[in-house]
């Protein structure tokens, strides 16, 4: 079995924090790679009104990674039905995937909240998964069932929205972002005009 991290999130934009985690996912769960599942939809984020297009923020995982061999960018929860729940999503790619045994990563705000999850005692029932730290957010190690593991990561303090927040000021970027995607992610979060919520 190919032993595969299963990062998701909507990446919006992916940033050097997120890349941070993914490495030491890939080293401490002794992972063969690390996925980086595109998010269409957060379900406790429905009002979400600021989300990049699907394929410019997979388009841009893909460039910011594409310098480590074992992480992927796909867009397999795309092609699933909105809003994504992990274990629609775990449970599609039980069936297209046989061959890898997925290993959830997910943020202590994320399993503090894990009991709201949909099928939440499946997914705990059926794969491992690693915590990593938040600020706010204290986990007990000792109390954690044996397949869940309490990643040893720094804070990375690092958001999405504060680097969306900087480019609508015409700030800097670049200690938040890969230097390969930095005049992309200007770009298209610059450039970009949504409307608002309101119209």
């Amino acid at each position: 079995m190919i032993r595969t991290g299963f990062y998701g999130g909507s990446f919006n934009p992916i940033h050097n924090g997120h890349i941070a985690l993914a490495q030491q996912f890939l080293d401490d769960m002794n992972l063969d790679e690390v996925w980086f599942v595109v998010s269409p939809q957060n379900p406790f984020k429905r009002n979400a009104n600021d989300l990049m297009a699907d394929k410019e923020r997979l388009e841009i995982v893909r460039a910011a990674i594409a310098y480590e061999p074992r992480f992927y960018a796909t867009d397999y929860e795309l092609h699933l039905p909105t809003p994504s729940y992990t274990w629609r999503t775990l449970q599609s790619l039980a069936v297209d995937e046989p061959q890898r045994s997925f290993v959830l990563l997910i943020g202590a705000d994320n399993w503090v909240a894990f009991s709201k999850w949909d099928h939440h005692a499946d997914i705990l029932a059926n794969y491992d998964i690693a915590i990593f730290p938040r600020r706010g957010y204290d986990i007990d190690a000792s109390t954690l069932p044996p397949n869940v593991t309490l990643l040893n990561t720094p804070f990375y303090d690092i958001s999405s929205t504060d680097i969306r927040q900087r480019i609508a000021e015409g700030l800097p970027i670049g200690a938040l972002v890969p230097a390969t995607v930095e005049q992309m992610v200007m770009e298209k979060y610059g450039n970009d005009r949504r409307e608002p919520a309101n119209g």
